[in-house]
């Protein structure tokens, strides 16, 4: 996995979909005093159904599986991930949610980078989760990080969405029908669902052959 970097060392940030980033494009880290207000704000709870996948593939493999939460946020799934028994990584380009999860998380590895720049590793995750966000020119990349028999977890807005009249419109943050399952066209795909309520998402659990 890439070097751990420690919350106050994190530098690398950039746009993403899962928020929109800060007026002064992120250059500015939290103010101590700011950090510890944010630590304290509730987490969204993590997705349900990411939660039974979780759970349900902790018991595969042995004790030193590896996994990783891309654009994890304040570390809503990487605490599930942690808890169960995985050695888990993070990634996020906003700063201030890397260090809000690493304090958080226990045992949490956790870097800020936009991925747009710089690279995930490659074959290196059991699972890799993500969840509510949307870069198309990522996906190889996802693909490469599992190892053989690792398993992608992915639950994200499809264009049903709009409908809704809430969350993301952009077409570059919206999955088309279809669109997730042949993004991992060759993997064997465990579960796939496309939902219109109360969110409009398709949801995919698929192992890398």
């Amino acid at each position: 996995m890439p070097r751990d970097v420690g919350a106050a060392e994190a530098e690398n940030r950039g746009g993403g979909e899962a928020d929109e980033s800060d007026a002064d494009g992120g250059k500015q880290s939290l103010s101590h005093e700011v950090s510890i207000i944010a630590r304290e704000l509730p987490v969204d709870p993590p997705s349900p159904w990411l939660g039974r996948w979780v759970t349900r593939l902790k018991g595969e493999g042995g004790a030193s599986r590896r996994a990783l939460d891309v654009a994890m946020g304040r570390g809503r799934h990487a605490a599930l991930l942690a808890a169960a028994g995985y050695a888990t990584f993070g990634v996020d380009v906003k700063l201030d949610a890397v260090r809000d999860a690493v304090a958080r998380v226990p045992g949490l590895r956790a870097w800020c980078a936009d991925l747009r720049m710089f690279p995930l590793p490659r074959e290196r995750c059991d699972v890799v989760v993500v969840c509510r966000y949307l870069q198309r020119d990522l996906f190889g990349a996802l693909r490469d990080a599992l190892v053989p028999g690792g398993v992608v977890l992915y639950e994200t807005f499809t264009v049903g969405q709009r409908r809704l009249g809430r969350g993301p419109t952009s077409p570059d943050h919206l999955l088309d029908a279809g669109e997730l399952r042949a993004r991992f066209a060759g993997f064997d795909v465990l579960f796939y669902e496309e939902v219109s309520t109360p969110d409009a998402v398709a949801r995919l659990a698929a192992r890398r052959v």
